[in-house]
């Protein structure tokens, strides 16, 4: 949530920053809300003073003697049209939330402005695709073909857009996921977390999935829990109504989990394979951080997603999402895209982003720093250190050979008891 101090002092560089990412400000409805807002504080500080007065004056008149009738039916008056204000004020602090929290956080003045993902900006390239000389498959046709992967299965299971693994893909599955834990903790200094996968709605409006997003979440009415869509909202809410002390900052965490999105927005995108699904997993990465360390953090998290995909040996670029593309809560991202030979082209396996002080002002995450005495709002990060499915996807189609076999990356082949293709 962006800073309502910053609203009220410089709506027009907030409007001017919101139109970059397309947003428009409802900027008459701020202005005549915060003018009702100003003019009920104003009026209860006078009707607090004047009964403050009539008190006094009471005190007065009693020790003189004197009748305190008209006093107390003063006190008594000022006391209802009290209540009468603080309902208004309430009312209007409750119109003007709803408002903060429908608006996306500031772009930092360092990410690039366009439209749409045409516009992102390329960072840096890894690798060279492979020159095949032959047609490549994609992950569909090679997990079929070998018998390791079932969607019609899944599908009866379920339906669309869930998948069924078998014997040494769903191994090779579960060796990405170990690899990239003993990676993170052991090289990169995150600390693991086993989070709940259920939430509830404090949570996921804390890290800015609601009220936005509902459609995109999967509800349990009956408790008002959510399934999670990434790991993001467990992790991140554990500073909710937190104050950090200093010596415990950076605060690095990296856990793995299913994710769960009903994909409402994306209706007819990406149907074919496990590009896209309800279902899927991820291994993410969180950073609690002090301010003035943020963008050196998100740099770092960056490159801590970027030495999963070197490890492996898979091309990729890093591009710099434009104005216009940008995630919600985020002020700068970064995606990782990963080459797929049977797509042709690159496709996100990362986001990396920075939220400042976003998401800490919605959960109240605060950190004591020794030179301050009132808590300050920390920064917030996290990237995905990667998606589990799209990683599978990326060496199925990187590692195939003509005859549709698939090798197994060389820092994978411990995870996978010394074999070198899938069987």
């Amino acid at each position: 949530m962006l800073d309502s101090q910053l609203i009220r002092n410089d709506l027009d560089e907030v409007v001017k920053k919101l139109a970059q990412r397309g947003f428009i400000v409802e900027q008459e409805k701020l202005k005549e809300l915060e003018a009702i807002r100003k003019q009920c504080q104003t009026k209860t500080q006078q009707l607090q003073n004047e009964r403050n007065q009539s008190s006094k004056e009471i005190g007065k008149a009693k020790a003189a003697g004197k009748d305190i009738n008209e006093l107390l039916k003063n006190v008594a008056d000022s006391g209802e049209k009290l209540k009468t204000l603080e309902i208004k004020l309430g009312n209007v602090q409750e119109q003007l939330n709803d408002i903060l929290m429908g608006m996306p956080n500031l772009p930092h003045d360092s990410v690039p402005s366009g439209r749409t993902e045409a516009d992102n900006k390329e960072q840096r390239l890894w690798g060279t695709p492979a020159s095949l000389n032959f047609e490549p498959k994609d992950h569909v046709d090679l997990g079929t073909n070998l018998g390791l992967l079932d969607f019609e299965t899944a599908a009866k299971i379920t339906g669309a857009r869930f998948s069924l693994m078998r014997g040494s893909l769903a191994r090779l599955h579960r060796a990405l996921i170990q690899f990239m834990l003993d990676l993170h903790t052991e090289e990169h200094g995150y600390t693991e977390v086993n989070v709940p996968y259920l939430v509830n709605s404090d949570s996921l409006r804390g890290t800015g999935q609601l009220p936005k997003f509902v459609e995109d979440l999967f509800h349990i009415p009956e408790q008002d829990y959510y399934l999670i869509p990434t790991a993001e909202v467990p992790v991140t809410n554990i500073a909710r109504n937190a104050i950090l002390n200093a010596e415990d900052l950076p605060a690095k965490f990296v856990a793995h989990t299913p994710c769960f999105r009903s994909e409402a927005g994306n209706y007819g995108k990406d149907t074919r394979g496990m590009i896209r699904q309800h279902q899927f997993e991820k291994v993410e990465m969180v950073q609690l951080v002090k301010p003035e360390n943020s963008y050196t953090a998100l740099e770092e998290l960056t490159g801590n997603a970027e030495t999963i995909l070197q490890k492996l040996e898979l091309p990729y670029r890093v591009v710099s999402l434009c104005t216009g593309d940008l995630g919600f809560s985020a002020t700068k991202t970064y995606d990782l895209e990963v080459w797929l030979p049977g797509q042709q082209k690159y496709r996100e396996i990362s986001s990396c982003s920075n939220f400042e002080d976003f998401q800490a002002r919605r959960m109240k995450a605060r950190w004591r720093s020794p030179d301050i005495k009132k808590p300050q709002l920390i920064h917030t990060l996290n990237g995905s250190g990667l998606a589990i499915g799209r990683t599978l996807v990326a060496v199925m189609e990187n590692y195939q050979d003509e005859n549709g076999k698939i090798a197994i990356p060389k820092v994978l082949q411990e995870y996978m008891k010394g074999k070198t293709f899938l069987d």
